[in-house]
Protein backbone atom coordinates (compact mmCIF):
# COMPACT_ATOMS: atom_id res chain seq x y z
CA UNK A 1 0.00 0.00 0.00
CA UNK A 2 2.41 2.72 1.24
CA UNK A 3 4.68 1.94 -2.24
CA UNK A 4 1.76 2.83 -4.58
CA UNK A 5 1.33 5.78 -2.70
CA UNK A 6 4.78 7.25 -3.34
CA UNK A 7 4.20 5.47 -6.81
CA UNK A 8 1.26 8.01 -7.30
CA UNK A 9 3.00 10.50 -6.13
CA UNK A 10 6.26 10.17 -8.40
CA UNK A 11 3.60 9.90 -11.71
CA UNK A 12 2.07 12.99 -9.81
CA UNK A 13 5.47 15.07 -10.11
CA UNK A 14 6.43 14.30 -13.49
CA UNK A 15 3.41 15.24 -15.42
CA UNK A 16 3.91 17.38 -17.86
CA UNK A 17 1.67 20.85 -18.85
CA UNK A 18 1.89 22.65 -22.05
CA UNK A 19 2.54 26.27 -22.24
CA UNK A 20 -0.51 26.38 -23.97
CA UNK A 21 -2.65 24.86 -21.05
CA UNK A 22 -0.87 26.99 -19.04
CA UNK A 23 -1.90 29.77 -20.29
CA UNK A 24 -5.55 29.13 -20.63
CA UNK A 25 -5.61 28.25 -16.59
CA UNK A 26 -4.10 31.78 -15.75
CA UNK A 27 -7.29 33.31 -17.88
CA UNK A 28 -9.22 30.78 -16.22
CA UNK A 29 -7.69 31.62 -12.80
CA UNK A 30 -8.19 35.59 -13.37
CA UNK A 31 -11.90 34.90 -14.33
CA UNK A 32 -11.59 35.68 -17.88
CA UNK A 33 -14.78 34.18 -19.49
CA UNK A 34 -14.34 35.17 -23.33
CA UNK A 35 -12.05 35.24 -26.04
CA UNK A 36 -12.41 36.34 -29.40
CA UNK A 37 -10.17 35.74 -32.65
CA UNK A 38 -9.03 34.28 -35.55
CA UNK A 39 -6.76 30.90 -34.94
CA UNK A 40 -3.27 29.79 -36.63
CA UNK A 41 0.20 28.99 -36.24
CA UNK A 42 0.88 29.55 -33.16
CA UNK A 43 -1.86 29.96 -31.09
CA UNK A 44 -4.41 27.45 -32.03
CA UNK A 45 -3.33 25.14 -29.16
CA UNK A 46 -4.37 27.96 -26.88
CA UNK A 47 -7.60 28.82 -28.11
CA UNK A 48 -8.40 25.01 -27.75
CA UNK A 49 -7.63 25.00 -24.06
CA UNK A 50 -9.15 27.65 -23.48
CA UNK A 51 -12.55 26.05 -24.67
CA UNK A 52 -11.48 22.61 -22.43
CA UNK A 53 -11.42 25.19 -19.10
CA UNK A 54 -14.81 26.76 -20.02
CA UNK A 55 -14.06 30.20 -21.56
CA UNK A 56 -16.31 31.02 -24.41
CA UNK A 57 -14.19 31.22 -27.50
CA UNK A 58 -15.60 33.07 -30.25
CA UNK A 59 -14.07 32.83 -33.86
CA UNK A 60 -13.96 35.93 -35.88
CA UNK A 61 -13.66 36.62 -39.51
CA UNK A 62 -10.81 39.79 -38.83
CA UNK A 63 -8.83 40.36 -35.62
CA UNK A 64 -9.81 43.82 -35.69
CA UNK A 65 -13.50 42.77 -35.32
CA UNK A 66 -12.28 40.34 -32.71
CA UNK A 67 -10.35 43.09 -30.68
CA UNK A 68 -13.51 45.14 -30.72
CA UNK A 69 -15.51 42.33 -29.43
CA UNK A 70 -13.25 41.32 -26.69
CA UNK A 71 -12.99 45.16 -25.44
CA UNK A 72 -16.80 45.43 -25.61
CA UNK A 73 -16.81 42.93 -23.28
CA UNK A 74 -14.81 44.68 -21.11
CA UNK A 75 -16.73 47.74 -20.97
CA UNK A 76 -19.82 45.74 -20.08
CA UNK A 77 -18.77 43.04 -17.71
CA UNK A 78 -15.99 44.91 -16.03
CA UNK A 79 -13.53 42.25 -16.76
CA UNK A 80 -11.76 42.46 -20.03
CA UNK A 81 -12.43 39.99 -22.50
CA UNK A 82 -9.64 38.84 -24.22
CA UNK A 83 -8.36 38.76 -27.85
CA UNK A 84 -6.18 35.95 -29.42
CA UNK A 85 -4.19 36.61 -32.56
CA UNK A 86 -1.40 34.76 -34.71
CA UNK A 87 1.89 36.94 -35.15
CA UNK A 88 2.93 39.87 -37.15
CA UNK A 89 0.05 40.57 -39.86
CA UNK A 90 -2.59 39.10 -37.02
CA UNK A 91 -1.35 41.68 -34.54
CA UNK A 92 -1.27 44.71 -36.59
CA UNK A 93 -4.62 43.87 -37.11
CA UNK A 94 -5.80 43.88 -33.48
CA UNK A 95 -3.79 47.35 -33.37
CA UNK A 96 -6.59 49.13 -34.04
CA UNK A 97 -9.51 47.46 -31.58
CA UNK A 98 -6.55 47.91 -29.15
CA UNK A 99 -5.87 52.05 -29.91
CA UNK A 100 -9.42 51.91 -29.66
CA UNK A 101 -10.13 50.69 -25.96
CA UNK A 102 -7.65 52.44 -24.99
CA UNK A 103 -9.34 55.98 -26.08
CA UNK A 104 -12.64 54.59 -24.65
CA UNK A 105 -10.88 53.27 -21.12
CA UNK A 106 -12.39 49.83 -21.96
CA UNK A 107 -10.67 47.02 -20.25
CA UNK A 108 -8.93 44.63 -22.54
CA UNK A 109 -6.23 41.91 -22.90
CA UNK A 110 -4.74 41.03 -26.36
CA UNK A 111 -2.54 37.66 -26.45
CA UNK A 112 -0.41 38.07 -29.26
CA UNK A 113 1.75 34.59 -30.94
CA UNK A 114 5.03 35.65 -31.97
CA UNK A 115 8.20 33.87 -33.93
CA UNK A 116 10.39 31.44 -32.00
CA UNK A 117 12.84 33.07 -29.59
CA UNK A 118 15.31 30.69 -31.44
CA UNK A 119 14.82 32.82 -34.87
CA UNK A 120 14.50 35.94 -33.53
CA UNK A 121 16.52 38.53 -35.58
CA UNK A 122 16.45 35.79 -38.87
CA UNK A 123 13.61 36.84 -40.66
CA UNK A 124 11.46 34.12 -39.08
CA UNK A 125 8.33 33.57 -39.82
CA UNK A 126 6.24 36.78 -39.43
CA UNK A 127 8.95 38.21 -37.29
CA UNK A 128 7.79 41.86 -35.74
CA UNK A 129 8.81 43.77 -32.80
CA UNK A 130 5.57 43.10 -31.53
CA UNK A 131 6.25 43.99 -27.88
CA UNK A 132 7.55 47.33 -28.38
CA UNK A 133 4.60 47.79 -31.20
CA UNK A 134 1.86 47.41 -28.51
CA UNK A 135 3.82 49.67 -25.93
CA UNK A 136 2.20 52.68 -28.25
CA UNK A 137 -1.37 51.10 -28.02
CA UNK A 138 -1.73 49.89 -24.57
CA UNK A 139 -1.08 50.12 -20.56
CA UNK A 140 1.39 47.78 -20.57
CA UNK A 141 3.04 45.11 -22.98
CA UNK A 142 5.55 41.98 -21.93
CA UNK A 143 6.34 38.71 -23.17
CA UNK A 144 7.06 35.96 -20.38
CA UNK A 145 10.72 34.99 -20.14
CA UNK A 146 9.52 31.48 -19.59
CA UNK A 147 6.17 29.05 -19.17
CA UNK A 148 6.49 29.64 -15.14
CA UNK A 149 6.41 33.10 -16.03
CA UNK A 150 3.12 32.92 -17.64
CA UNK A 151 0.75 33.57 -14.96
CA UNK A 152 2.30 36.35 -12.92
CA UNK A 153 2.13 38.43 -16.67
CA UNK A 154 -1.76 37.16 -17.50
CA UNK A 155 -2.41 38.24 -14.11
CA UNK A 156 -0.84 41.93 -13.99
CA UNK A 157 -2.46 42.30 -17.39
CA UNK A 158 -5.86 41.77 -16.48
CA UNK A 159 -4.99 43.87 -13.15
CA UNK A 160 -3.47 46.48 -15.22
CA UNK A 161 -6.77 46.62 -17.94
CA UNK A 162 -9.01 47.58 -15.61
CA UNK A 163 -6.69 49.35 -12.84
CA UNK A 164 -6.90 53.48 -12.42
CA UNK A 165 -8.13 54.28 -16.12
CA UNK A 166 -9.02 51.12 -17.78
CA UNK A 167 -7.15 49.98 -21.05
CA UNK A 168 -5.77 47.54 -23.33
CA UNK A 169 -2.65 45.44 -22.51
CA UNK A 170 -0.81 42.45 -23.95
CA UNK A 171 0.83 39.55 -23.78
CA UNK A 172 3.49 38.14 -26.47
CA UNK A 173 3.74 34.26 -26.30
CA UNK A 174 6.66 33.40 -28.49
CA UNK A 175 5.22 29.64 -30.74
CA UNK A 176 7.88 27.44 -28.77
CA UNK A 177 6.36 28.67 -25.60
CA UNK A 178 2.78 27.43 -26.60
CA UNK A 179 4.11 23.71 -27.13
CA UNK A 180 6.88 23.41 -24.60
CA UNK A 181 6.08 21.90 -21.84
CA UNK A 182 6.99 21.70 -18.07
CA UNK A 183 6.40 19.67 -14.93
CA UNK A 184 3.24 20.62 -13.39
CA UNK A 185 4.59 20.99 -9.63
CA UNK A 186 6.22 24.34 -11.11
CA UNK A 187 3.40 26.60 -12.31
CA UNK A 188 2.56 28.76 -9.85
CA UNK A 189 -0.43 30.36 -10.69
CA UNK A 190 -1.38 34.18 -9.32
CA UNK A 191 -4.58 34.38 -7.23
CA UNK A 192 -7.28 36.16 -9.06
CA UNK A 193 -6.87 39.58 -8.81
CA UNK A 194 -9.26 41.79 -6.72
CA UNK A 195 -11.89 44.42 -8.13
CA UNK A 196 -9.95 47.94 -8.66
CA UNK A 197 -9.70 49.73 -5.08
CA UNK A 198 -12.36 52.43 -4.52
CA UNK A 199 -10.43 56.32 -4.17
CA UNK A 200 -12.77 58.96 -2.93
CA UNK A 201 -12.40 62.87 -3.38
CA UNK A 202 -10.76 64.80 -0.76
CA UNK A 203 -13.57 66.27 1.37
CA UNK A 204 -12.44 69.75 1.06
CA UNK A 205 -13.28 69.79 -2.85
CA UNK A 206 -16.31 67.83 -2.07
CA UNK A 207 -17.75 70.43 -0.05
CA UNK A 208 -16.77 73.18 -2.47
CA UNK A 209 -17.71 71.53 -5.51
CA UNK A 210 -21.32 71.36 -3.77
CA UNK A 211 -20.74 75.18 -2.30
CA UNK A 212 -20.25 75.78 -6.71
CA UNK A 213 -23.04 74.07 -7.38
CA UNK A 214 -25.63 76.04 -4.92
CA UNK A 215 -24.21 78.91 -6.03
CA UNK A 216 -25.09 78.59 -10.21
CA UNK A 217 -27.66 80.42 -11.74
CA UNK A 218 -27.01 78.19 -14.81
CA UNK A 219 -26.08 74.48 -14.04
CA UNK A 220 -25.68 71.41 -15.45
CA UNK A 221 -24.47 68.24 -15.52
CA UNK A 222 -22.86 66.53 -18.45
CA UNK A 223 -23.17 61.99 -17.44
CA UNK A 224 -20.04 60.34 -19.41
CA UNK A 225 -19.53 56.99 -20.33
CA UNK A 226 -17.13 57.06 -17.32
CA UNK A 227 -20.19 57.28 -15.25
CA UNK A 228 -21.79 54.25 -16.81
CA UNK A 229 -18.43 52.27 -16.47
CA UNK A 230 -18.39 52.99 -12.69
CA UNK A 231 -21.97 51.81 -11.81
CA UNK A 232 -22.23 55.60 -10.72
CA UNK A 233 -26.31 55.11 -12.06
CA UNK A 234 -28.11 55.16 -9.01
CA UNK A 235 -26.28 58.11 -7.15
CA UNK A 236 -26.24 60.34 -10.03
CA UNK A 237 -30.06 59.88 -10.52
CA UNK A 238 -30.81 60.84 -7.07
CA UNK A 239 -28.16 63.73 -7.09
CA UNK A 240 -30.25 64.91 -9.96
CA UNK A 241 -33.89 64.25 -8.57
CA UNK A 242 -32.72 65.71 -4.70
CA UNK A 243 -31.77 68.88 -6.47
CA UNK A 244 -33.79 69.10 -9.78
CA UNK A 245 -30.76 69.53 -12.19
CA UNK A 246 -30.94 69.48 -15.87
CA UNK A 247 -28.68 67.04 -17.18
CA UNK A 248 -26.69 65.75 -20.87
CA UNK A 249 -25.95 62.40 -21.18
CA UNK A 250 -22.61 62.25 -23.83
CA UNK A 251 -23.37 59.19 -26.50
CA UNK A 252 -22.44 56.41 -24.35
CA UNK A 253 -23.42 58.07 -21.24
CA UNK A 254 -27.08 57.67 -22.37
CA UNK A 255 -29.20 55.20 -20.11
CA UNK A 256 -27.50 56.16 -16.79
CA UNK A 257 -30.44 58.14 -16.32
CA UNK A 258 -33.25 57.26 -18.88
CA UNK A 259 -33.44 59.65 -22.03
CA UNK A 260 -37.09 60.15 -21.33
CA UNK A 261 -36.14 61.23 -17.80
CA UNK A 262 -38.12 65.02 -17.49
CA UNK A 263 -34.68 66.73 -16.32
CA UNK A 264 -32.87 65.54 -19.42
CA UNK A 265 -32.08 68.11 -22.00
CA UNK A 266 -30.64 66.22 -24.54
CA UNK A 267 -32.71 67.77 -27.11
CA UNK A 268 -31.30 71.08 -26.22
CA UNK A 269 -27.86 70.17 -25.99
CA UNK A 270 -26.39 72.78 -27.82
CA UNK A 271 -28.14 75.60 -25.57
CA UNK A 272 -27.36 73.90 -22.58
CA UNK A 273 -23.78 73.95 -23.88
CA UNK A 274 -23.35 77.00 -24.46
CA UNK A 275 -25.44 79.00 -21.70
CA UNK A 276 -24.39 76.69 -18.90
CA UNK A 277 -22.51 78.41 -15.70
CA UNK A 278 -21.54 75.43 -14.21
CA UNK A 279 -20.80 72.57 -15.49
CA UNK A 280 -20.65 69.22 -13.74
CA UNK A 281 -18.36 66.58 -15.45
CA UNK A 282 -18.82 62.97 -14.49
CA UNK A 283 -16.89 60.87 -16.42
CA UNK A 284 -16.68 63.10 -19.26
CA UNK A 285 -13.56 64.41 -20.99
CA UNK A 286 -13.24 67.87 -22.29
CA UNK A 287 -12.19 66.56 -25.63
CA UNK A 288 -13.97 66.83 -29.35
CA UNK A 289 -17.44 65.30 -28.27
CA UNK A 290 -17.68 68.02 -25.95
CA UNK A 291 -15.69 70.59 -28.08
CA UNK A 292 -12.77 70.79 -25.67
CA UNK A 293 -14.87 73.49 -22.88
CA UNK A 294 -14.00 76.38 -25.04
CA UNK A 295 -15.87 79.23 -26.77
CA UNK A 296 -18.17 79.84 -28.44
CA UNK A 297 -19.69 76.46 -27.78
CA UNK A 298 -19.43 77.65 -24.12
CA UNK A 299 -19.61 81.12 -21.93
CA UNK A 300 -16.07 82.36 -21.24
CA UNK A 301 -16.28 82.28 -17.52
CA UNK A 302 -17.86 78.45 -17.30
CA UNK A 303 -17.12 76.97 -14.07
CA UNK A 304 -16.01 72.93 -14.73
CA UNK A 305 -16.48 70.92 -11.92
CA UNK A 306 -14.37 67.76 -13.02
CA UNK A 307 -15.06 64.11 -11.49
CA UNK A 308 -12.55 61.69 -12.78
CA UNK A 309 -10.69 58.80 -11.72
CA UNK A 310 -7.54 59.47 -13.62
CA UNK A 311 -5.43 62.52 -12.53
CA UNK A 312 -3.90 63.16 -15.57
CA UNK A 313 -6.97 64.21 -17.26
CA UNK A 314 -7.74 66.87 -14.67
CA UNK A 315 -7.43 70.77 -16.45
CA UNK A 316 -7.16 69.20 -19.61
CA UNK A 317 -8.26 72.21 -22.17
CA UNK A 318 -9.80 74.20 -19.32
CA UNK A 319 -8.69 75.05 -16.10
CA UNK A 320 -11.60 73.98 -13.40
CA UNK A 321 -13.00 75.40 -10.77
CA UNK A 322 -12.93 72.20 -8.57
CA UNK A 323 -11.50 68.42 -9.16
CA UNK A 324 -12.87 65.33 -7.77
CA UNK A 325 -9.86 62.51 -8.00
CA UNK A 326 -11.87 59.55 -7.33
CA UNK A 327 -14.13 56.58 -8.22
CA UNK A 328 -17.10 58.42 -10.16
CA UNK A 329 -19.45 56.24 -8.00
CA UNK A 330 -18.13 57.48 -4.53
CA UNK A 331 -17.41 60.86 -5.49
CA UNK A 332 -21.04 60.99 -6.48
CA UNK A 333 -22.04 59.74 -2.88
CA UNK A 334 -19.58 61.81 -1.59
CA UNK A 335 -21.54 64.82 -3.28
CA UNK A 336 -25.06 63.27 -2.19
CA UNK A 337 -23.61 63.53 1.68
CA UNK A 338 -23.33 67.00 1.11
CA UNK A 339 -26.93 68.04 -0.01
CA UNK A 340 -28.43 65.45 2.67
CA UNK A 341 -26.63 67.43 5.66
CA UNK A 342 -27.71 70.57 3.82
CA UNK A 343 -30.98 70.07 1.59
CA UNK A 344 -31.04 72.42 -1.58
CA UNK A 345 -32.55 72.39 -4.93
CA UNK A 346 -32.59 74.32 -8.17
CA UNK A 347 -35.71 76.40 -8.90
CA UNK A 348 -37.82 73.96 -11.34
CA UNK A 349 -39.45 76.97 -12.50
CA UNK A 350 -36.13 78.85 -13.34
CA UNK A 351 -35.17 81.32 -16.79
CA UNK A 352 -32.97 78.71 -17.32
CA UNK A 353 -35.17 75.89 -17.13
CA UNK A 354 -37.84 77.61 -19.54
CA UNK A 355 -34.81 78.25 -22.13
CA UNK A 356 -33.69 74.87 -21.91
CA UNK A 357 -37.84 73.30 -22.02
CA UNK A 358 -38.49 76.02 -25.29
CA UNK A 359 -35.55 74.82 -27.42
CA UNK A 360 -36.22 71.39 -26.33
CA UNK A 361 -40.14 71.96 -27.46
CA UNK A 362 -38.80 73.23 -30.83
CA UNK A 363 -35.93 70.87 -31.81
CA UNK A 364 -38.40 68.04 -31.14
CA UNK A 365 -41.10 69.45 -33.18
CA UNK A 366 -38.33 70.26 -36.22
CA UNK A 367 -37.33 66.40 -35.79
CA UNK A 368 -40.90 65.21 -35.66
CA UNK A 369 -41.63 67.30 -38.71
CA UNK A 370 -39.39 65.56 -40.55
CA UNK A 371 -39.78 62.31 -39.33
CA UNK A 372 -43.69 62.65 -40.96
CA UNK A 373 -42.60 63.29 -44.26
CA UNK A 374 -44.64 60.83 -46.56
CA UNK A 375 -42.16 61.49 -49.49
CA UNK A 376 -39.94 58.27 -50.54
CA UNK A 377 -37.36 57.48 -50.42
CA UNK A 378 -37.55 58.01 -46.66
CA UNK A 379 -34.94 60.04 -44.66
CA UNK A 380 -33.47 59.85 -41.38
CA UNK A 381 -35.93 60.41 -39.10
CA UNK A 382 -38.99 58.65 -40.53
CA UNK A 383 -36.63 55.65 -40.29
CA UNK A 384 -35.35 56.36 -36.53
CA UNK A 385 -38.90 57.33 -35.69
CA UNK A 386 -40.41 54.38 -36.79
CA UNK A 387 -37.60 52.23 -35.43
CA UNK A 388 -38.40 53.72 -31.84
CA UNK A 389 -41.66 52.98 -31.95
CA UNK A 390 -40.60 48.81 -31.85
CA UNK A 391 -37.78 49.12 -29.67
CA UNK A 392 -37.62 46.87 -26.68
CA UNK A 393 -37.25 49.09 -23.34
CA UNK A 394 -34.29 47.08 -22.95
CA UNK A 395 -32.45 46.21 -25.84
CA UNK A 396 -29.15 47.10 -26.55
CA UNK A 397 -28.09 49.00 -28.94
CA UNK A 398 -25.25 49.37 -31.02
CA UNK A 399 -25.04 52.62 -33.63
CA UNK A 400 -22.07 53.10 -35.93
CA UNK A 401 -22.12 55.48 -39.00
CA UNK A 402 -21.83 59.37 -40.16
CA UNK A 403 -25.45 60.54 -40.05
CA UNK A 404 -26.67 57.70 -39.09
CA UNK A 405 -25.41 57.47 -35.88
CA UNK A 406 -25.89 61.23 -35.24
CA UNK A 407 -29.22 61.33 -36.02
CA UNK A 408 -29.96 57.69 -34.52
CA UNK A 409 -28.48 59.08 -31.13
CA UNK A 410 -31.57 61.88 -30.63
CA UNK A 411 -34.39 59.96 -31.91
CA UNK A 412 -33.37 56.37 -30.33
CA UNK A 413 -33.61 56.20 -26.49
CA UNK A 414 -31.96 54.33 -23.87
CA UNK A 415 -33.67 53.59 -20.69
CA UNK A 416 -30.84 51.41 -19.14
CA UNK A 417 -26.63 52.10 -18.64
CA UNK A 418 -24.36 50.57 -20.49
CA UNK A 419 -27.05 49.67 -23.53
CA UNK A 420 -25.53 51.78 -25.99
CA UNK A 421 -21.96 51.42 -28.14
CA UNK A 422 -21.25 53.49 -30.41
CA UNK A 423 -18.02 54.34 -32.33
CA UNK A 424 -16.82 56.20 -29.05
CA UNK A 425 -13.91 58.94 -28.77
CA UNK A 426 -11.70 57.45 -31.27
CA UNK A 427 -14.67 57.91 -34.01
CA UNK A 428 -13.84 54.21 -35.10
CA UNK A 429 -15.87 52.63 -38.01
CA UNK A 430 -16.31 49.05 -38.44
CA UNK A 431 -16.76 48.50 -34.89
CA UNK A 432 -20.66 47.39 -34.93
CA UNK A 433 -20.71 43.63 -35.81
CA UNK A 434 -17.75 42.81 -32.64
CA UNK A 435 -19.53 45.36 -30.62
CA UNK A 436 -23.02 43.00 -31.11
CA UNK A 437 -21.39 39.85 -31.08
CA UNK A 438 -19.99 40.76 -27.72
CA UNK A 439 -23.23 42.60 -26.60
CA UNK A 440 -25.39 39.24 -27.70
CA UNK A 441 -23.15 37.21 -26.22
CA UNK A 442 -23.07 38.89 -22.81
CA UNK A 443 -26.73 39.08 -22.68
CA UNK A 444 -27.35 35.23 -23.58
CA UNK A 445 -25.68 34.75 -20.11
CA UNK A 446 -26.69 37.12 -17.77
CA UNK A 447 -30.29 38.49 -19.28
CA UNK A 448 -31.41 35.49 -22.05
CA UNK A 449 -34.10 37.12 -24.67
CA UNK A 450 -32.54 40.43 -24.43
CA UNK A 451 -31.76 42.16 -27.85
CA UNK A 452 -29.70 43.36 -29.68
CA UNK A 453 -30.03 45.98 -32.12
CA UNK A 454 -27.00 46.76 -34.23
CA UNK A 455 -27.87 50.16 -36.33
CA UNK A 456 -25.40 50.40 -39.04
CA UNK A 457 -24.66 53.22 -42.01
CA UNK A 458 -24.59 51.02 -45.35
CA UNK A 459 -20.48 52.27 -45.33
CA UNK A 460 -20.14 51.48 -41.79
CA UNK A 461 -21.82 47.67 -42.29
CA UNK A 462 -18.54 47.23 -45.43
CA UNK A 463 -16.15 47.58 -42.81
CA UNK A 464 -16.75 43.98 -41.13
CA UNK A 465 -19.78 42.89 -43.16
CA UNK A 466 -18.36 39.13 -43.15
CA UNK A 467 -19.15 38.87 -39.57
CA UNK A 468 -22.35 38.60 -40.27
CA UNK A 469 -21.45 34.63 -40.67
CA UNK A 470 -19.91 35.07 -37.34
CA UNK A 471 -23.22 36.03 -35.99
CA UNK A 472 -25.33 33.56 -37.95
CA UNK A 473 -22.24 30.52 -36.88
CA UNK A 474 -23.22 31.19 -33.18
CA UNK A 475 -26.88 31.64 -33.89
CA UNK A 476 -27.23 35.02 -32.29
CA UNK A 477 -30.22 36.88 -32.97
CA UNK A 478 -29.12 40.15 -33.20
CA UNK A 479 -30.80 42.96 -35.61
CA UNK A 480 -29.08 44.37 -37.85
CA UNK A 481 -30.04 47.71 -39.60
CA UNK A 482 -28.23 48.92 -42.48
CA UNK A 483 -29.28 52.32 -43.21
CA UNK A 484 -28.51 52.71 -46.72
CA UNK A 485 -28.14 56.21 -48.16
CA UNK A 486 -25.52 54.63 -51.17
CA UNK A 487 -22.77 56.15 -49.95
CA UNK A 488 -20.57 57.64 -47.53
CA UNK A 489 -22.40 60.95 -46.10
CA UNK A 490 -24.48 61.00 -49.23
CA UNK A 491 -25.07 59.04 -52.31
CA UNK A 492 -26.88 58.96 -55.78
CA UNK A 493 -29.49 57.06 -57.03
CA UNK A 494 -30.20 54.52 -59.66
CA UNK A 495 -30.29 56.46 -62.60
CA UNK A 496 -28.02 59.40 -61.54
CA UNK A 497 -25.33 56.60 -60.96
CA UNK A 498 -26.12 55.47 -65.05
CA UNK A 499 -25.62 59.22 -66.46
CA UNK A 500 -22.41 59.45 -64.50
CA UNK A 501 -20.55 56.43 -65.59
CA UNK A 502 -21.56 57.95 -69.66
CA UNK A 503 -19.01 60.96 -68.96
CA UNK A 504 -16.21 58.10 -68.47
CA UNK A 505 -14.38 55.04 -66.16
CA UNK A 506 -16.04 55.24 -62.69
CA UNK A 507 -12.64 55.35 -61.16
CA UNK A 508 -12.68 58.96 -62.95
CA UNK A 509 -16.44 60.18 -62.59
CA UNK A 510 -17.71 58.68 -59.50
CA UNK A 511 -17.63 61.29 -56.35
CA UNK A 512 -15.77 59.17 -53.89
CA UNK A 513 -18.03 59.11 -51.07
CA UNK A 514 -20.57 57.07 -53.14
CA UNK A 515 -21.11 53.81 -52.82
CA UNK A 516 -23.06 51.14 -55.70
CA UNK A 517 -26.79 52.32 -55.25
CA UNK A 518 -29.21 49.94 -54.09
CA UNK A 519 -27.03 47.37 -52.94
CA UNK A 520 -28.70 44.19 -51.62
CA UNK A 521 -26.69 43.69 -48.32
CA UNK A 522 -29.28 41.83 -46.38
CA UNK A 523 -28.24 38.98 -48.89
CA UNK A 524 -25.81 38.27 -47.43
CA UNK A 525 -27.43 38.09 -44.00
CA UNK A 526 -29.70 34.86 -46.26
CA UNK A 527 -26.83 33.66 -47.53
CA UNK A 528 -25.55 32.35 -43.98
CA UNK A 529 -29.08 31.25 -43.03
CA UNK A 530 -30.30 33.97 -41.06
CA UNK A 531 -33.14 36.27 -42.43
CA UNK A 532 -33.00 38.98 -45.10
CA UNK A 533 -35.59 41.97 -46.20
CA UNK A 534 -35.38 44.79 -48.48
CA UNK A 535 -37.70 47.73 -47.73
CA UNK A 536 -38.14 51.27 -49.31
CA UNK A 537 -41.42 52.39 -46.97
CA UNK A 538 -42.14 52.93 -43.30
CA UNK A 539 -44.85 50.20 -43.91
CA UNK A 540 -42.14 47.96 -44.81
CA UNK A 541 -39.63 48.73 -42.16
CA UNK A 542 -42.19 48.30 -39.34
CA UNK A 543 -43.22 45.13 -40.60
CA UNK A 544 -39.90 43.57 -40.99
CA UNK A 545 -38.86 44.99 -37.75
CA UNK A 546 -41.61 43.56 -35.64
CA UNK A 547 -41.25 39.99 -37.48
CA UNK A 548 -37.63 40.23 -36.80
CA UNK A 549 -38.18 40.97 -33.37
CA UNK A 550 -40.36 37.79 -33.07
CA UNK A 551 -37.71 35.71 -34.38
CA UNK A 552 -35.94 35.08 -31.06
CA UNK A 553 -33.51 31.97 -32.87
CA UNK A 554 -32.42 33.79 -35.90
CA UNK A 555 -30.11 36.91 -36.26
CA UNK A 556 -31.79 39.26 -38.82
CA UNK A 557 -30.85 41.95 -41.22
CA UNK A 558 -33.20 45.03 -42.60
CA UNK A 559 -31.67 46.45 -45.46
CA UNK A 560 -33.34 50.28 -45.18
CA UNK A 561 -33.43 52.26 -48.18
CA UNK A 562 -33.38 55.94 -47.80
CA UNK A 563 -33.39 59.19 -50.10
CA UNK A 564 -29.57 59.19 -50.82
CA UNK A 565 -29.42 62.99 -50.20
CA UNK A 566 -30.81 62.85 -46.79
CA UNK A 567 -29.10 65.11 -44.45
CA UNK A 568 -29.87 65.82 -40.69
CA UNK A 569 -32.35 68.97 -39.73
CA UNK A 570 -29.67 72.32 -39.78
CA UNK A 571 -27.41 72.98 -36.66
CA UNK A 572 -26.73 75.94 -34.75
CA UNK A 573 -22.59 74.64 -34.52
CA UNK A 574 -20.83 72.60 -36.91
CA UNK A 575 -20.69 68.95 -35.40
CA UNK A 576 -17.04 68.41 -35.83
CA UNK A 577 -14.98 69.70 -38.82
CA UNK A 578 -15.99 71.71 -41.40
CA UNK A 579 -16.14 70.72 -45.36
CA UNK A 580 -16.45 72.64 -48.83
CA UNK A 581 -18.02 69.39 -49.94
Amino acid sequence: MLESKFAERGDSSEEQMSGAAVIAQALKTQDVKYMFGVVGIPVTEIAVAAQQLGIRYVGMRNEQAACYAASAVGYLTGRPGVCLVVSGPGLVHALGGMANANMNCWPLVVIGGSSERSQKTRGAFQEFPQVEACRLYSKFSAQPSSIEAIPSIIEKAVRSSIYGRPGACYVDIPADLVTLEANVNSIKYVECCLPPPVSMAETSAVRMAASVIRNAKQPLLVIGKGAAYAQAEEGIRKLVEQCKLPFLPTPMGKGVIPDNHPNCVAAARSRALQFADVIVLFGARLNWILHFGLPPRYQPDVKFIQVDICAEELGNNVRPAVTLLGDINAVTKQLLEQFDETPWQYPPESNWWETLREKMKSNEAASQALASKKSLPMNYYTVFFCVQEQLPRDCIIVSEGANTMDIGRTVLQNYLPRHRLDAGTFGTMGVGLGFAIAAALVAKDRNPGQRVICVEGDSAFGFSGMEVETICRYNLPIILLVVNNNGIYQGFDTNSWKEMLKFGDATTVVPPMCLLPNSHYEQVMTAFGGKGYFVQTPEELQESLKQSLAETTKPSLINIMIEPQAMRKSQDFHWLTRSNM
